[in-house]
């Protein structure tokens, strides 16, 4: 094996990493959107049962974040998210599971920081695309802020009520598999830029 190759092979692993990362936020997305429209369909009768089940679902994923922050730290860049993400997961799932029947009085709160964490996430990973000279790192930027507008706007607006929610994180959940499939699309460009800053350091 030669020396390009060996540096080549633990960069296509990062790109491997990126692109499940991806899809997993797509999932995301997507379910953010499935979720707004059950809250159009039945407001009342859906917020009790999403409670729980968002609860257990973010304390898993939670506690897979920050497993995985320390067990691939200092390995890859891209994933120095987790431990905040984690962090937060797990405590707005519990919260769910804790509040229960009476999470209808905080529940835009949880979803306004929820979307609000959302788009900090891609407004992060706009700036490391601008950092790699990838062009695309505008329209990431301009998506995140525009989910980061829709997650203020749930989280401080008091007056929102649960329908107008439900089509805010169709917005939201429609602006985040946008960016995705935008950062998908870019990570060839991003892997091979990864390998040459490599290559370039190994002749330093």
């Amino acid at each position: 094996m030669t020396k390009a190759e060996i540096i080549k092979r633990p960069i296509e692993k990062i790109g491997g990493d990126l692109k499940k990362s991806a899809w997993s936020s797509i999932i995301e997305s997507i379910a953010t959107v499935i979720l707004g429209i059950l809250l159009i369909v039945w407001p009342n009768e859906v917020i009790r049962i999403i409670a729980y089940v968002m609860g257990a679902v973010l304390v898993v994923k939670g506690a897979y974040q920050v497993i995985n922050y320390f067990v691939v730290k200092g390995q890859n860049d891209f994933f120095n998210n987790n431990l905040l993400g984690g962090v937060i997961s797990v405590l707005i799932g519990v919260t769910l599971l804790i509040l229960g029947e009476e999470i209808a009085h905080v529940f835009r709160i949880v979803i306004g920081i929820f979307l609000i964490y959302e788009s900090l996430v891609r407004i992060n990973t706009s700036i490391k695309l601008h950092a790699a000279n990838i062009n695309a790192w505008k329209y990431v930027l301009i998506l995140a802020l525009m989910m980061l507008i829709v997650g203020v706007f749930v989280t401080f607006y008091s007056g929102a009520v649960v329908t107008l929610i439900g089509w805010m994180m169709i917005l939201a959940g429609l602006i985040g598999i946008v960016g995705d499939v935008m950062f998908i699309q870019y990570l060839n460009i991003i892997v091979e830029k990864l390998i040459g800053k490599n290559q370039k350091d190994e002749n330093v």
